[in-house]
């Protein structure tokens, strides 16, 4: 399964980390020089979630924004809730 948010979209992304030597020309100096220009990821804050899609219970990958915004309808516990009605649709 792809790191990938199932409501937001949110993946791997790719950058720089970028490292300086030097002292900058406001502080009297030359100017910074770049050293080193590493390729680096930026992962997105996933979990792993049971959330209710199309009726059913699921597990989804789900990003933290999205747990924050209420974009995720979690299920009950326990069967406690469901009605008789509910039951038989279930099972029908």
């Amino acid at each position: 399964m792809p790191r990938v948010c199932f409501f937001t979209g949110r993946r791997t992304k790719v950058g720089r980390k970028i490292r300086y030597r030097g002292k900058p020309k406001y502080q009297g100096g030359i100017g910074l020089k770049i050293t080193a220009n590493a390729k680096r990821k930026f992962k997105p804050n996933l979990h792993n979630v049971r959330a209710i899609i199309d009726g059913k219970p699921v597990r989804i990958k789900v990003s933290t924004k999205a747990i924050k915004q209420g974009l995720v309808v979690k299920p009950l516990k326990r069967k406690f809730g469901y009605t008789r009605q509910q039951k038989l649709l279930d099972a029908s």
